[in-house]
C-alpha cells in the first residue's frame, strides 16, 4: 500500500521502526519538538511497533525531492542497519515522491505521520460507520500515490466499450475504481448521518440530557468515561485508544438520567481526510447538553493540546467567537493530578476552585469526580424556574419525571379535571427540562 515493488507488505504489530521528527525552521509551530517526538513514539507504540530509535532531524530548507539532506539520509541509513530497521516513520507530511525517494534511499518502507495515524485508525474501528469512515480516508489518501505506488500501474490495457477505453493505464483504471468506491462510500455514510440524526431528534424529544467527552487523543477520557458509568470501554495509556463513539445512561444529583458520550480523542496536524471523514462521529458534540473538555493537566504541552480542541469544535461551530461564547456549556475537566509533584498539585487546586468551569480530577483514583458530577448537575438545572402542572392523577410517568428532572416544591389535590382526579404540583425546572416535559405532555 505504501511501498513499490522492493518494498512491500503493510505496517504490522512487532515491525521495528525508527522515528524521525523533521524540525523545520521556517514554519516552525508552537508544539516543542520535543513533544512532537514523543507524541510520535506514542503514535507508533498504539499501533503495536518497537521504536527501535527516533530522535529530531532539523530543516533549514525543505528539500523537495526528500525533505532532508543528504547528511541526514545516510545517518538514517546507517541507523537503519545499526537498530535492524524495518520502517521508518517521519512525522510529518510527505509528498509521494519525497516518500517513494526515501524509500529508494534507505531501502526500507516509510510512511508519513498521515498514514501512520491512517494505519492506528483502521486497526481501532470498530463499528460499520468507523470502519466506512477509516477506508473513505484510506482511499483518499491513498489516491494521491498511485503515481508511485506499484510499477505495474504503468501497463496500459485496452478497454471494453464504455469502461475504460482503449489505451487506459492501469494506474487510471484503478484511480477510477477509486473514486467509484469512495463515492459509494460517501453515500453509505450519508445514509449513516441521516440515521444518526434521527437518533438524535429522537432523544431530543425524550427527557434527557447529553453530556459529550471531548479531549485531546490519550487525556483520559475514557478512563473518566468507564468511572462515572462503570463500563469496560477500552481505555489504555495509547493514543487513540477510542475510535468510535460510546453512550451509556447515568444519574446526577438532580438529574435522573442523562447520556454521557464519549468520542474520539483530536490530535494536531489530524489528516484533512480524517478530518472530513470523521465529521458524522464528531457532530454527536453538536447535540449535546454540556461539553466535558477532558485535559491532560500533567501533558508539558496541555496547553497548546487545549487550542486544538477548540480549533476542532470551531470548525464543528460549537463555539461563538469565543470559547465564552459558546452556546453548549463547556466545563474543563483537569484531569491526571495524580501525575503532578505534591508542589504543583498545591498550585492548580485553588486555580480549579476559584473558576466554576473547571474542575481538577483524577479518573484513575476518582479523587474530584464526586465534585464533578455535582457540578453537572448544577449545570444541567441552572436556571430553574417554578411552576405550577396540574398532572391528571393516574399518569405515574409524567409525575415521577417531575420529582426525578424538577425540585418538587409542593403536591396537592388538584380537583377534578375532564379525564379524572387531578394533582397540582408545584415544581422548578430549567428551561430546557421543562420544554421537554411540554413536549411529553404533548
Amino acid at each position: 500500500m505504501f511501498g513499490n515493488d522492493d518494498i512491500e507488505g503493510e505496517v504490522t504489530r512487532g515491525a521495528r521502526a525508527l522515528v524521525v521528527c523533521p524540525d523545520i525552521r521556517r514554519d516552525r509551530s508552537a508544539h516543542d519538538p520535543e513533544v512532537r517526538l514523543e507524541e510520535a513514539r506514542g503514535l507508533a507504540l498504539a499501533i503495536g511497533i518497537v521504536v527501535a530509535e527516533s530522535y529530531i532531524l532539523p530543516i533549514r530548507d525543505r528539500k523537495p525531492g526528500t525533505l532532508f539532506g543528504e547528511g541526514q539520509i545516510e545517518r538514517m541509513q546507517v541507523d537503519c542497519e545499526l537498530h535492524e530497521v524495518d520502517l521508518v516513520i517521519i512525522d510529518g507530511a510527505l509528498s509521494p515522491i519525497q516518500q517513494r525517494n526515501l524509500e529508494e534511499k534507505l531501502k526500507r518502507k516509510v510512511i508519513d505521520r498521515t498514514g501512520l495515524i491512517l494505519e492506528i485508525f483502521g486497526e481501532r474501528a470498530v463499528t460499520a460507520e468507523g470502519r466506512l469512515q477509516v477506508e473513505l480516508a484510506h482511499l483518499d489518501y491513498q489516491q494521491s500515490r498511485l503515481v508511485r505506488s506499484w510499477t505495474h500501474l504503468e501497463r496500459q490495457r485496452g478497454g471494453f466499450g464504455f469502461l475504460g477505453g482503449p489505451g487506459e493505464t492501469q494506474i487510471e483504471a484503478d484511480r477510477r475504481l477509486i473514486r467509484g468506491r469512495m463515492a459509494k462510500l460517501r453515500r453509505e455514510l450519508e445514509q449513516v448521518r441521516k440515521t444518526r440524526e434521527l437518533h438524535r431528534k429522537r432523544r431530543g424529544r425524550a427527557p434527557w440530557p447529553v453530556i459529550a467527552l471531548v479531549g485531546y487523543t490519550n487525556a483520559g477520557k475514557s478512563t473518566l468515561f468507564n468511572r462515572i458509568t462503570g463500563a469496560d470501554v477500552m481505555a489504555e495509556d495509547l493514543l487513540f485508544a477510542t475510535l468510535d463513539p460510546t453512550m451509556r445512561a447515568i444519574t446526577l444529583p438532580g438529574v435522573d438520567k442523562a447520556i454521557l458520550s464519549d468520542t474520539v480523542g483530536f490530535i494536531s496536524d489530524l489528516p484533512t481526510q480524517l478530518v472530513a471523514a470523521f465529521r458524522a462521529t464528531l457532530e454527536e458534540v453538536t447535540a449535546a447538553d454540556i461539553i466535558l473538555h477532558v485535559r491532560d493537566i500533567a501533558n508539558p504541552d496541555t496547553t497548546m493540546q487545549k487550542s486544538e480542541v477548540l480549533g476542532v469544535l470551531e470548525d464543528l461551530e460549537v463555539l461563538g467567537e469565543k470559547a465564552s461564547e459558546s452556546p453548549i456549556p463547556i466545563l474543563e475537566v483537569w484531569n491526571k493530578l495524580d501525575l503532578l509533584d505534591p508542589e504543583r498539585q498545591a498550585e492548580l487546586e485553588p486555580l480549579a476552585e476559584a473558576d466554576p468551569d473547571v474542575v481538577a480530577i483524577s479518573a484513575v483514583t476518582g479523587f474530584g469526580v464526586d465534585v464533578l458530577l455535582q457540578h453537572l448537575g448544577e449545570v444541567l438545572t441552572k436556571g430553574a424556574r417554578r411552576h405550577s402542572i396540574a398532572v391528571p392523577a393516574q399518569d405515574g410517568q409524567r409525575i415521577a419525571w417531575l420529582y426525578a428532572h424538577g425540585e418538587v416544591l409542593s403536591d396537592e389535590d388538584g380537583g377534578e379535571g375532564d379525564d379524572g382526579p387531578l394533582r397540582m404540583i408545584d415544581v422548578r425546572l430549567s428551561e430546557k427540562d421543562f420544554g421537554r416535559f411540554a413536549m411529553m405532555a404533548g
